[in-house]
């Protein structure tokens, strides 16, 4: 796992925590929580593709 992938994670987190913030205090709570959905579900995906890459790895490391 890279560390990389942690910093994109923290970079998403805080640019969705802002458009929350930011949509919440214009009275746009829909768009706000759409927003939100929508950052977990780009986190959701990329952790989901590590984990894919894990297993992987440890499909081939015993050879199955």
């Amino acid at each position: 796992m890279d560390v990389d992938l942690i910093f994109k994670i923290a970079a998403i987190g805080i640019i969705v925590a802002v458009l929350n913030q930011l949509l919440t205090r214009a009275g746009r709570e829909d768009q706000a929580m759409l927003t939100t959905i929508a950052g977990l579900i780009v986190v959701l995906s990329m952790v989901a593709h590590e984990i894919s890459g894990l297993f992987t790895e440890i499909k081939s490391l015993f050879g199955l």
